[in-house]
């Protein structure tokens, strides 16, 4: 090989290298701006907003999500589950939820229902106990059942103490929990999305 030839591969080496490493740090440069545009796990657990499919739902289903760390659950009520709650308006603690839990119920869920006026069916509620912080059981048959009256409507039975909820979510008289289920701030991004943590008003 002659002086030349290798002064060119020698050049030629210096060059790719020099592109390595400028494309590894374009990259250890990029990967960290990259990741901000994604909320990290710690915002999340702060309460970043969730967005929730609920689509799938049908009538009588309920889905889990996810937001603070805690469990929400998205119930949609049949014309049966809705027609239960004045019958249990007698018979729970905070009827019209005017006790707050961990916090205020939106002005939007200050009715029977719990819910938005426009879509009365889909129940919002944290799913944790306010007696000691259990996660109830799902009792959405009626009639008369182990550890619930014979009068059962249909709701929520907590099985650390034995605190009952109707299908708003509403705590029954003379039991251990003394509030209600917490109702988060909420909208609809379209009738089959929901966000939770987030309203007209901004995020919660």
């Amino acid at each position: 090989m002659s002086d030349g030839q290798a002064k060119d591969s020698s050049r030629r080496n210096w060059i790719i290298a020099t592109c390595v490493s400028g494309g590894a740090a374009g990259v250890a440069t990029a990967l960290p701006l990259v990741c901000t545009f994604a909320p990290s796990e710690r915002a999340k657990a702060a309460g970043a907003p969730v967005e929730v499919d609920i689509g799938d739902l049908k009538p009588g289903d309920m889905k889990v999500a996810e937001w603070r760390g805690k469990p929400v659950w998205i119930l949609k009520r049949t014309p049966e589950m809705l027609a239960s709650l004045p019958k249990t308006d007698a018979e729970v603690a905070d009827p019209k939820s005017e006790k707050p839990y961990t916090m205020d119920v939106p002005e939007y869920c200050k009715n029977e229902d719990r819910s938005r006026a426009e879509h009365k069916d889909i129940l919002v509620v944290v799913g944790i106990c306010s007696h000691l912080g259990c996660s109830p059981s799902s009792k959405f048959q009626a009639g008369p059942q182990p550890s619930l009256p014979d009068n059962w409507q249909g709701g929520f039975l907590c099985p650390c103490h034995g605190s009952t909820f109707d299908l708003a979510g509403r705590v029954f008289k003379n039991k251990p929990a003394p509030n209600n289920l917490d109702v988060p701030r909420y909208m609809y991004l379209s009738d089959s999305k929901i966000v939770i943590g987030k309203d007209e008003k901004g995020e919660a």
